[in-house]
């Protein structure tokens, strides 16, 4: 049986995404460093946690997949040879948003996503004013 050694990252954030980005990148690189082949980010980790409110703004937040993130985790995958799992709030079409993950291969592109299919709905956790559960069944 391989083994494969597992890097975790997770950090506190800002509310300016960019900064965010740069320092999980920084985060990947030292995982890479460390002998990480697969590296799990945290859940929505370009952002702070905006499902504590209700806000229409926040909405100016999600991006398609492929897009930007996809495109920028996909880039330190290749450059690092590593698998990268990311969490991003996904804009599928207006007014249709999930909260995805997508697993990138170390080649930089996108071997598959899943969309988050349990929506919690509680004091603080109002992720179903945000996020439509998913559609794409669990496939590994």
């Amino acid at each position: 049986m391989k083994e494969i050694k597992i890097g975790f990252l997770q950090q506190q954030n800002t509310a300016v995404p960019e900064d965010n980005m740069q320092r999980l990148s920084k985060g990947i690189a030292d995982l890479a460093k460390q002998g990480a082949q697969l590296i799990v980010l945290q859940e929505l980790h370009n952002s702070l946690y905006f499902c504590q409110v209700e806000d229409v703004n926040n909405f100016d937040w999600a991006e398609p997949i492929p897009g930007p993130s996809t495109q920028f985790y996909g880039q330190l995958a290749k450059q690092f040879g590593v698998v990268i799992v990311t969490s991003l709030f996904e804009k599928r079409a207006p007014g249709l948003y999930h909260n995805t993950a997508v697993v990138i291969e170390s080649d930089g592109t996108i071997a598959g996503k899943y969309r988050k299919m349990h929506i919690p709905d509680d004091p603080a956790y109002y992720e179903k004013f945000y996020f439509t559960p998913g559609d794409l069944g669990f496939h590994p």
